[in-house]
């Protein structure tokens, strides 16, 4: 059975995947520790423009008013890269790596059911591993291990037009094909 390879993969790429949720989980408590200091300085403006910018009833000079404002803007500027590192995985490698599994997992059983030449079952079983090494891998890769070649490789979006290629021929081997039984290769 051709289509074997794309379940057994499928399912193990699934739980390196999926696996990412505990590193992302993990990540959290950064964010927290970023989402403290950014209100802990923020705040601090707020109640200087408040109290036009006097602390205990002193006022401030534009050296402490700028250090404040420095304060401010660096720790929203924290904040908002811990959450880029959150979301550049949970909206990449995470959710495409989950997906692309599925679909492993989906194209190995259909497979089974598909009644076309060996070549042809083989080449769209390779495309879809191939195209999800090398989409959501790549941004594994890059994203999760900072790996820029990954990312480099990436932007030719060759995994991605694998993947595109292997729905086509399973479509149209489906529609020539497809049984309502398995299939065995020969």
């Amino acid at each position: 059975m051709i289509g074997k390879k794309n379940v057994v993969f499928g399912f193990l790429y699934l739980v390196l995947t999926a696996a990412l949720g505990i590193v992302m989980v993990n990540m959290y408590e950064d964010f927290g520790t970023a989402m403290q200091e950014k209100q802990a300085s923020v705040g601090r403006l707020q109640q200087l423009k408040q109290n036009n910018f006097e602390e205990e009833l002193e006022p401030l000079n534009a050296g402490q008013i700028a250090t404040a404002n420095t304060d401010g803007i660096l720790s929203l500027n924290k904040l908002r890269n811990t959450e880029l590192a959150i979301d550049s995985i949970k909206g990449g490698a995470h959710a495409h790596g989950n997906l692309e599994a599925l679909l492993n997992i989906a194209a190995g059983l259909a497979l089974c059911f598909i009644a076309a030449a060996r070549w042809l079952k083989q080449l769209i079983s390779w495309l879809f591993i191939l195209g999800t090494l090398l989409h959501s891998g790549m941004l594994y890769l890059g994203r999760v291990f900072n790996m820029a070649w990954a990312d480099s490789l990436l932007g030719y979006g060759v995994g991605p037009g694998m993947i595109l290629a292997a729905l086509l021929l399973t479509g149209m081997a489906a529609a020539i094909g497809f049984r309502g039984e398995i299939i065995k290769d020969s």
